[in-house]
């Protein structure tokens, strides 16, 4: 049995559309296209029942390959199946798996049936038919299935999201009532961002963090908060943190709000942890009391003290913790991990693989022990330089542990045990200076003068240094310039602040962006009359269009010019009456202008007959082109980017390894 499953490796699910579309084109790309009814029965046979063959092999992998893919509810750990089970539903989700199964089967069957049937087939038409009827009845069956394919794949994608929890290592799973800090705190001690907020049920699923201890790496669960309610009453937010506590081997961390902000006293908090006991069997069990830089443990009242007093008599610890000052969260986290690797530590020993008995390999090794020679007793020898070094070292061992504090007490002073030219570690340090150290990277370089170590490293560009390209005097040049410039204003050359806001000037300023208004008008209206003209086919022509009376009046007034509107009338209608007098002719004579040129299809084809039927070839031509653009929804047709089969040649019956 799998203890642990990959989920991110399931394959994506297809809906019953997109595989329905990839199997037909597959199998009308990879099997051989051309088929003619003169060929042998036997070969027209073969040709339809490779078809129905490939088809059914292809839908048969592809469900297989969901089936196995999906974890079985028996194979993997009863955490993971107890959470799919909340998450998903158990029966649900085995229904979908079992219709898959039941479609593969059926698929399979359908084939067999089909290929049996192809040998009655004693045309091309009718096993074509018995071909197009086994597909048609395959890929029926994917789309009786489209709910089953579409669960599947929200399945896949939250399974996807969920995080990587191993059963069997080693855990902390931190759990209580809502708001409480349980987010806080595995923030603090992991890398884990987990979203915190003053509200309950912020974390709404599993989170899992990591932190090293002891050389070991651990995994940290925050889980959702619990509300002291019967388990039937529970949502599905809370039987996640259920379903950890009660199938994870793991020390429990229950976190409480000593400063009840959480909306939830210290009384129905215990209440919580009464409850849910009985999930804490054989777990190592520790109370985490939050908020103490709120409220002191001290400063509860004498009943409350007196229920955290009787937690304690109990056997299980309360370590008093601040997520905000941070006080308290790494003894807590510390006490967990010391408490489950004692009790896995113990188990191992209580194992049957270490149990000292008869058939234990220990009874079958023996071991030598060497027999005294005589009763003399034979001392190590130690040369006086050596001792003489080795008390000089305690004595400085003894004189530096009076010096430090009592809080300091735990630290090892191992520099005491060192010769005097030995460097101390940098681990020494950080354990001296704990949260004031800082890593001094430059200490220890060693250069020609020791003040240059914290020196800015110059700066490169294309080989250069910066630093020689910059002025060394440039603050001494800055200062002179000001000073003279502060010279010359007193000497009345000029002033900072001339006033540049006269009348003359606005009114320059106005002008000039008046002009370039007029500039971007012209423009635009440049660009339109181009646009005009190429889609008229001549910019004269479209410059007529524009031309009228009220433009013409418009565009004169704005230059000053006032117009007589009546008499512009007036002149227009003389204009337009008949002139009275003798035309007379001026340039070239009739008779010497060129003839015009008949059209162009008139100088192609002479003759008329010819043309008119020419022209009524034309329009049944665009009549059938026009006829393409009505095709339907129901023209299928399989977009495919590198259609490289329907380009390469007809496949012939035969080899396929060269394609």
């Amino acid at each position: 049995m799998t203890s642990q499953y990959n989920f991110k490796k399931i394959t994506v699910v297809p809906t019953a559309a997109e595989l329905k579309e990839v199997v037909l084109s597959k199998t009308q790309r990879k099997t051989p296209t051309v088929v003619h009814r003169q060929y042998a029965i036997g070969r027209i046979r073969a040709f339809y029942a490779r078809k129905i063959k490939f088809l059914q092999q292809t839908l048969h992998d592809k469900l297989t390959q969901i089936i196995n893919e999906f974890p079985k509810m028996e194979e993997v750990h009863p955490f993971y199946s107890d959470l799919m089970n909340i998450l998903y539903d158990r029966d649900h989700y085995k229904i979908a798996l079992g219709q898959m199964n039941t479609s593969r089967h059926l698929i399979d069957g359908i084939a067999r049936e089909y290929v049996r049937l192809m040998k009655y087939g004693d045309s091309l038409y009718r096993c074509k038919m018995l071909k197009r009827a086994a597909l048609g009845r395959m890929v029926k069956l994917l789309k009786r299935n489209k709910s089953s394919f579409d669960y599947l794949e929200q399945v896949r994608q939250h399974l996807s999201r969920l995080p990587s929890i191993d059963p069997g290592t080693r855990t902390l799973i931190l759990c209580g009532f809502p708001n409480v800090g349980k987010s806080s705190f595995i923030n603090n001690v992991t890398r884990a961002d987990v979203e915190v907020q003053p509200y309950a049920f912020t974390t709404k699923a599993l989170y899992v963090g990591h932190l090293d201890y002891k050389l070991l790496r651990w995994q940290v669960i925050d889980t959702p908060g619990i509300l002291d309610q019967p388990l039937e009453d529970r949502n599905t937010i809370e039987m996640q943190a259920v379903t950890a506590l009660a199938h994870l081997k793991a020390a429990i961390l229950f976190m409480m709000d000593v400063s009840e902000q959480c909306d939830r006293s210290i009384e129905e908090q215990l209440h919580l942890f009464e409850s849910i006991r009985p999930l804490f069997a054989n777990k190592p069990v520790i109370v985490g009391l939050n908020k103490v830089d709120i409220m002191r443990r001290g400063d509860l009242p004498q009943e409350k003290a007196e229920l955290l007093a009787k937690l304690e008599r109990e056997g299980i610890p309360i370590v008093e913790t601040s997520t905000v000052t941070k006080e308290g969260v790494i003894a807590l986290r510390d006490k967990a991990c010391d408490e489950l690797l004692a009790q896995r530590v113990e188990a191992k020993l209580q194992a049957k693989k270490i149990v000292v008995s008869d058939d234990s390999i220990l009874n079958r090794v023996f071991v030598a022990y060497p027999t005294p020679r005589d009763e003399k007793v034979r001392a190590a020898f130690i040369p006086p330089g050596v001792a003489l070094k080795r008390a000089k070292r305690m004595a400085e061992a003894e004189r530096a542990d009076m010096e430090v504090d009592d809080d300091e007490a735990t630290v090892p002073n191992n520099s005491a045990f060192r010769d005097e030219n030995t460097r101390r570690l940098e681990r020494e340090i950080e354990l001296e200076l704990e949260d004031n150290y800082i890593l001094d990277l430059k200490k220890h370089y060693l250069l020609k003068n020791p003040e240059e170590k914290y020196d800015v490293i110059p700066e490169i560009w294309e080989g250069h240094n910066l630093a020689d390209f910059v002025d060394p005097e440039i603050q001494k040049k800055l200062e002179a310039l000001l000073h003279e410039e502060e010279l010359l204003e007193k000497a009345g050359e000029y002033e900072s602040d001339l006033d540049s806001d006269d009348d003359e000037t606005k009114e320059k300023m106005k002008l000039a962006l008046q002009i370039r208004e007029k500039e971007k008008l012209l423009t635009l209206e440049s660009q339109l009359t181009k646009s005009k003209a190429g889609r008229s086919g001549s910019r004269v022509i479209s410059r007529k269009r524009d031309r009228s009376m009220s433009r013409l009046e418009e565009e004169l007034g704005d230059l000053g010019v006032e117009i007589d509107v009546k008499r512009m009338k007036n002149l227009q209608g003389q204009c337009a009456k008949p002139q009275i007098g003798k035309k007379m002719k001026i340039g070239h004579s009739l008779k010497n202008q060129p003839k015009q040129a008949p059209p162009r299809d008139e100088q192609a084809m002479p003759d008329v007959e010819k043309r008119v039927k020419a022209k009524k070839m034309r329009e049944k031509a665009i009549r059938s082109l026009k006829r393409e653009a009505r095709k339907g929804e129901a023209d299928r047709h399989v977009f495919d980017l590198k259609p490289k089969h329907l380009f390469s040649g007809k496949r012939k019956q035969g080899k396929t390894d060269r394609r």
